[in-house]
This record gives C-alpha cells, sequence and structure tokens, in this order.
C-alpha cells in the first residue's frame, strides 16, 4: 500500500496563439490514442486509451478570457465526442452524444473561458459508451484561472496539485479488467488517484491547495485526512465546481460524487515528518465491499518548507462576487430521476433514445428556473448534472444529510441525489440559446439513456447587437461537424486558417454584456414561464428510500424485477437501447 508516487499530469501547450479582435485565442490539438501503461511495475502493463496517450490527460491550464480552440483528432477504437464540464459552451461544441467522431476523423471544438476562475474538466461523452471511455483513461482537468486571485496568497505552483480519484479492477496480468455489462453501477476494488494505484505524496510542512475531481463511474467518496493515530484533521474547503466561494468552510470530511469538483486548503505544518493519510468513509451497502476501498493515498510530510510565500492563513473572503441566480419560489420543472419507463434508467419515463421527447425543458434564454430533481428508484446515487448553467443548491429533503455546508457556498453543475431525496436548484439558463443535455453523472447510468435535454430558447429580441452569439444552437450543427482525416487539414497554413475562421465568428460576445441586456430585458416584460408543454412521462413508484444507496428490500436483482413488472403495463411504441458499455477488447488473465 501507498508504493509508488503521485503521478503529476503534465500541462498541455498551444501550438500557437493568435489575437482576433482584441481577442487571443489559443490553439492545441489533441490525439485520441491507444496506448500501454505499466502500472504494477512487477505485472503486465495496461492497455489504455487516452488523450495523447496519456491517463489523466495533460492539464490545461488557461488564464481567464482567453480562448481556446482545440483540435481532437480521434484515433482511438471507438466513436468520441469531447465535453468540456464545466463551461459555458455553444451546443454546437459542447460534446453532444450524438455528435461523434469517428475513428479518423477530427473536430475543432472552440470554448470562451470566460466565466469565473475554476476547476473543471474533459471528457468523452460519446453515446453508449461514456463509462467504459472514461474508465480505459479519456478525462483530464482543465483549470481557468485569474490573475487577479493571485492577492489571495493561494498556495500556487508545486504547492496547487489536482488529484483526480477514480476506482478500477485489474487482472492478474496488470491489465484492466473491463468495466461490465450491468446497468446498475461498477465499483472497482483498486482506488487510483491520477491514475495511479493508492500513491504516496511527498510534501512540506506547509499548506497545500487540493483540486479533487471525483473521475469515477459511479463511487462517490466521503474523504478525510487522518493523523498518524486515526485522527480527522480540519481542512478548508474553499470553491466547488464553478470556483471560489464566499470564504472558506471548516470541515473534518468532505462528500463528492461522480463529475464534482471540490478544492480544500490542507495545512500539513504541524505534522513534520508524519505520515498523513486521505481516507474514504463511504462504503458501498449494496455490495460486499472491497478490502482497501477505504483508503486513497498517503501524504509524507518532510521537515522542511523550501518556499513560504502563498502559504498564510486563508483570506476569509474569497470571492465577492459570485454570479447568484435571481430568486425563485415556485417550481418549474420536476424531473424524476428513476428506474422504469422506456428504459432501465430514465428522467421522468423518458429516455436519450426517445428524440421526440427528450427534450424535458424550453427555458427561455437568460431566465431563471427552480427544477426540482427527485431519486425515485434504484439502488445507486444519481449525480444530477446540468450543461451550461451554473446551479445554487436550494434545499435537499427525504435522507438524513440536508444540504451540505458547502454545497451552497457556490455555485455548482452536479448536486448528488441519493435514494428518497429531493434537491431544489435555482440556475440561470444562458447566456447562450441552444439545445443541451442533462443527465445522471454516474456514467453507467448515462450510458444506459439515463439522459435528456433541454432548449435554452432564443430570446428574438436581443436584436442585431448579439446576433452572432445566437447562430449555435443546434448541436448537431453540420458547419462544425467532425472531417475525416487528411494530411491537408493538419498543415500549418490549414490550422492558422481553422483559427481564423472560427474567431472571426466571434461566437462568444462579451457575455456581460448579453447578461446584461437579457436581464433588462426581463426587468421590462416580466417572466411568463417555460415555453414547453410536457412531454409524456412514465413515472413509476418509488422502489428506494432513505440515506445510504438501497433500502433493505431494494438490491439491483429486486429493483430490476420492479421494472420489469412495470415497463410491462406500459404501452409504447418499441425504442432501440442504448449500446452495452463495453471496451472493443477482451482482456484475459
Amino acid at each position: 500500500m501507498y508504493q509508488y508516487p503521485l503521478p503529476i499530469p503534465t500541462v498541455a501547450q498551444p501550438e500557437f496563439t493568435e489575437t482576433v479582435d482584441g481577442r487571443t485565442v489559443q490553439f492545441y490539438s489533441v490525439s485520441i490514442e491507444p496506448y500501454t501503461k505499466q502500472v504494477y511495475p512487477n505485472l503486465g502493463p495496461a492497455h489504455l486509451v487516452g488523450y495523447n496517450a496519456t491517463s489523466p490527460g495533460a492539464t490545461f491550464y488557461v488564464p481567464k478570457d482567453t480562448e481556446t480552440i482545440i483540435r481532437y483528432l480521434n484515433n482511438g477504437e471507438e466513436t468520441a465526442s469531447v465535453h468540456l464540464h464545466g463551461s459555458y459552451t455553444h451546443s454546437a461544441w459542447d460534446g453532444w452524444a450524438s455528435d461523434v467522431m469517428q475513428v479518423g476523423q477530427w473536430k475543432d471544438y472552440y470554448y470562451p473561458n470566460s466565466e469565473s476562475a475554476r476547476t473543471i474538466w474533459y471528457h468523452d461523452h460519446a453515446d453508449g459508451h461514456t463509462a467504459s471511455d472514461a474508465y480505459y483513461g479519456q478525462a483530464g482537468t482543465y483549470i481557468i484561472y485569474d490573475p487577479a486571485e493571485d492577492a489571495l496568497g493561494l498556495p500556487t505552483g508545486q504547492y496547487d496539485v489536482p488529484l483526480g480519484i477514480s476506482d478500477k479492477i485489474y487482472q492478474s496480468n496488470g491489465d484492466l479488467a473491463a468495466p461490465g455489462k450491468s446497468p446498475i453501477n461498477f465499483f472497482g476494488d483498486t482506488i487510483e488517484v491520477n491514475g495511479q494505484p493508492w500513491p504516496y505524496m511527498a510534501v512540506e510542512p506547509r499548506k497545500y491547495r487540493f483540486r479533487i475531481l471525483d473521475m469515477s463511474l459511479s463511487r462517490p467518496y466521503d474523504l478525510y485526512f487522518a493523523d498518524p493515530s486515526g485522527n480527522w484533521i480540519q481542512f478548508q474547503v474553499i470553491a466547488s465546481d464553478s470556483g471560489l466561494f464566499g470564504g472558506p468552510i471548516s470541515t473534518s470530511d468532505l462528500t463528492i460524487s461522480m463529475g464534482e469538483r471540490y478544492e480544500v486548503i490542507m495545512d500539513f505544518s504541524s505534522y513534520a515528518g508524519k505520515n498523513i493519510t486521505l481516507g474514504n468513509n463511504m462504503q458501498q451497502a449494496q455490495i460486499n465491499e472491497f478490502g482497501n476501498t477505504n483508503k486513497v493515498m498517503m501524504f509524507v510530510v518532510g521537515n522542511t518548507v523550501t518556499d513560504n510565500s502563498n502559504n498564510g492563513a486563508v483570506p476569509s473572503t474569497l470571492n465577492g462576487n459570485i454570479q447568484w441566480p435571481a430568486a425563485r419560489t415556485t417550481v418549474d420543472h420536476t424531473f424524476n430521476f428513476q428506474m422504469g419507463g422506456e428504459s432501465v434508467w430514465t428522467i421522468n419515463g423518458v429516455d436519450f433514445n426517445d428524440a421526440n421527447n427528450r427534450i424535458l425543458a424550453r427555458p427561455p434564454q437568460g431566465t431563471v428556473e427552480l427544477w426540482e430533481l427527485h431519486h425515485t428508484g434504484g439502488p445507486a446515487v444519481h449525480p444530477v448534472h446540468i450543461h451550461l448553467v451554473n446551479m445554487q443548491v436550494i434545499s435537499r429533503t427525504g435522507g438524513s444529510r440536508g444540504v451540505l455546508p458547502y454545497e451552497t457556498a457556490g455555485l455548482k453543475d452536479v448536486v448528488l441525489l441519493e435514494p428518497g431525496e429531493t434537491v431544489r436548484v435555482l440556475a440561470y439558463y444562458g447566456p447562450w440559446n441552444g439545445v443541451y443535455m442533462f443527465h445522471c453523472h454516474n456514467l453507467v447510468h448515462e450510458d444506459h439513456t439515463m439522459m435528456d435535454a433541454f432548449n435554452t430558447t432564443k430570446l428574438a429580441s436581443m436584436g442585431y447587437e448579439f446576433g452572432s452569439t445566437q447562430q449555435y444552437s443546434d448541436p448537431m450543427d453540420t458547419r462544425f461537424a467532425p472531417q475525416d482525416y487528411s494530411d491537408e487539414a493538419f498543415s500549418p497554413d490549414a490550422l492558422s486558417s481553422a483559427v481564423a475562421s472560427l474567431a472571426s465568428l466571434n461566437p462568444y460576445a462579451p457575455a456581460s454584456a448579453l447578461m446584461a441586456a437579457e436581464a433588462s430585458y426581463y426587468a421590462t416584460v416580466g417572466y411568463h414561464g417555460d415555453l414547453s408543454s410536457a412531454s409524456t412521462t412514465m413515472t413509476i413508484a418509488a422502489s428506494s428510500s432513505g440515506y445510504g444507496f438501497a433500502s433493505t428490500t431494494a438490491t439491483a436483482s429486486t429493483v430490476a424485477s420492479s421494472v420489469q413488472r412495470a415497463k410491462s403495463a406500459i404501452t409504447t411504441t418499441a425504442r432501440p437501447t442504448a449500446k452495452p458499455s463495453r471496451h472493443p477488447r477482451d482482456f484475459v488473465a
């Protein structure tokens, strides 16, 4: 245990930078590549597929307000679609599950990076096999930083470390075991951080900033730092999905679910010469939990501080400019995340394959809506991710947790639903118009169609001034469709021309001005509700309740049986089901 050092992902470097109409645009290229990695030195290699043949992929550090264009070339083994999770990207570049690159194709993704500084991440989002693609390596960290934050004196450089946590299963030959075909969950017996099982990190006796991402398929964590005697140590949570909190939150543990990010400050100054462990206090009740999944990694604390800069007290005020959505008490939509309906996992009984009915909401561009999310079935948690928006967690009822302090201290793009819980979230649906996905970020559930869409409908009265921002609402826009590879398309002149062509569209014209114009419009005319008429739904009775994964009677087999019985009572047109979540190679011991 804790035998090998924590890998630190490389930093992505732009191939070139252009200035277009006063805007800075960086260009990167990334290739999806199969490769082998020696995870266990005394065993054979693991076969992976990663971005530029690394896993996790390189970490992007992008200055706020610097636009990026990333050309992804699919040299992998499956179709691919890339989602920059946590960015308010236009629909055309958001990674729609059906907007896939075939093997041998490429696509340019265009990102604004104009929101508040934050830790986000990029990962595959292809229809039907997102889970296996992420499992085998297609995920990485993307950090938008704001030089204005330097005045806060938070740890930087080698003291600012991304920690991507996931769980895997390895075979006796050193290769990964396939994540399997279960539609319920995947739980691995090996906890990895930055792609290394149970690593250690040598640290100095000073403060560190850790950017924690849950990159697992189905496993949430309750993380804690413990001293050599097993006592939990207080630390400070300073940020979540959408950036810095107003002020730090002190805690001794942190619940984080799939897709969520939290940033913490851990002070090792009192533990010179000692070992501090990062543990997991959330064990899965519905399986025979593996022996060491309560362990994550170890910090080996040295005796010397080589650099005392940015090592002072965390300021009591971190962010005085959180863009909280306007208050609203009327629930605009209620969504049941359930087993049953058109497929095993659905939202209001509708699955992603139902193209005629999968748009479940149509908030007008620039409005604020209150959504109510229910966990109404199944022995699993549902971390709900809503694309485009930053949401405020308003309330959580059912179960026994309530809303945790660090869930309400800032804005988020993922919120955890445990069985029996109801969560209300408030969000501003803008600034862009377009069709976006929302789904369960248990990627096994996403692949089994627990994903639908909403359409932020175009506000026509915005006029000519913002016309350049309203032309990218179609996630399958043929203007930006994947292209077949050619040497010519990758020549220096062709790359420069592609960047100039995209940037000249000015699709992210100042978002702040657009948001102000939207707010002014609704202040005058008022908000008259969603434009949606509800789709036909097939909601079934709840089959789980309480805190934890499942009630004492709701096992995977009994719930699946009840779902099949419920489905047999529903009269509906047959629709295709999701592809099995699997890797194209079958590895054997």
